[in-house]
């Protein structure tokens, strides 16, 4: 039975840490384009995930360099200028959460690694194998046989069609997907859990495949709350404190935390400024959501695709 996207993508996921903590043993360091390219020789993409989308991005490619955040949050990786990095806490997860449902339970749940898993070193005689076509292996075919191959084209699988567009793809995904990466930075780091939770079977792969929307840079909820957060004042969504957390897999902004007993009021804010912002119902500079709460914790999402306020 094929793979949904979602544990494909989790599966990459914990490859992409796999090869770069292939690169620490060998010290010979792969750029992110080629690491995303190796995740995704070694775990092929479904017909699903091989569909092309506008400019020429594999569905699949798309999905795992924007779900890559998910390792930055977890403080698994480090993107930089010079390239990715994988941490020691990376490493170490590798081996707490060797298979795809600890891995996403892990990761979706902010499971701490356990303090006793070391960092993993290289096995003895581990010599650094990769499955990725390397870009610069490809010559250029002569003119007569590119003439040839107008004629008759070779078939080409969609897996095929996929792997050829993904070192365009890197590029492109890795631009698009900074803001949502320095964002991550910028927030504080939940809470961490006090107890490993127990793997599940399949739990995390049960949604039908991701589908993406375009997403604002940054989400606030901007109330008369923020300073229970921790905001210099309130209804200023320029701080850190009222941003919002995407949720890729779910395509759902989320922010949780915990108010006292009381009515509030807010609206939703995008990109840290009013300029564009929703109200009740998902209006455009409509009028505030209101919030009465019994205590206690609560989590506020919002569904950029449609508007849609949910709290509970």
């Amino acid at each position: 039975m094929a793979k949904s996207t979602a544990e494909n993508t989790f599966l990459r996921l914990k490859t992409v840490l796999d090869v770069l903590t292939e690169g620490v043993w060998s010290g010979d360091a792969l750029n992110a384009g080629q690491v995303l390219a190796e995740a995704t020789a070694r775990v092929p993409f479904n017909e699903h995930e091989a569909e092309l989308l506008s400019g020429g991005i594999p569905r699949g490619h798309k999905t795992l360099t924007s779900a890559t955040a998910k390792l930055v949050k977890a403080g698994w990786l480090v993107k930089g200028r010079s390239g990715w990095t994988i941490t020691d806490e990376g490493m170490r997860a590798t081996v707490a959460f060797p298979d795809a449902v600890s891995f996403a339970t892990a990761l979706d749940a902010g499971t701490p690694v356990p303090a006793d898993v070391q960092v993993p070193t290289a096995p003895e005689g581990f010599v650094r194998r990769t499955t990725a076509v390397p870009e610069t292996a490809a010559p250029a075919a002569p003119a007569a046989v590119a003439a040839d191959a107008k004629k008759a084209p070779a078939k080409k699988t969609p897996a095929k069609k996929a792997a050829a567009a993904v070192g365009k793809a890197a590029k492109v995904l890795e631009d698009a997907v900074e803001p949502v990466v320095k964002a991550v930075r910028t927030r504080k780091a939940p809470a961490k859990a006090t107890e490993t939770a127990a793997p599940v079977a399949a739990e995390p792969f049960e949604d039908a495949d991701v589908e993406t929307h375009p997403q604002p840079e940054a989400v606030a909820v901007a109330g008369d709350f923020n300073t229970i957060l921790g905001a210099p004042e309130n209804w200023a969504p320029q701080y850190d404190e009222a941003q919002m957390e995407f949720d890729f897999l779910d395509q759902l902004w989320k922010k949780s935390t915990e108010l006292p007993a009381g009515f509030y009021t807010f609206k939703i804010a995008l990109n840290r400024s009013w300029d564009e912002n929703y109200g009740a119902f998902g209006v455009f500079d409509g009028p505030n959501h209101e919030l009465h709460h019994a205590g206690g914790p609560v989590t506020i999402r919002y569904n950029h695709s449609t508007r849609d306020i949910t709290i509970n």
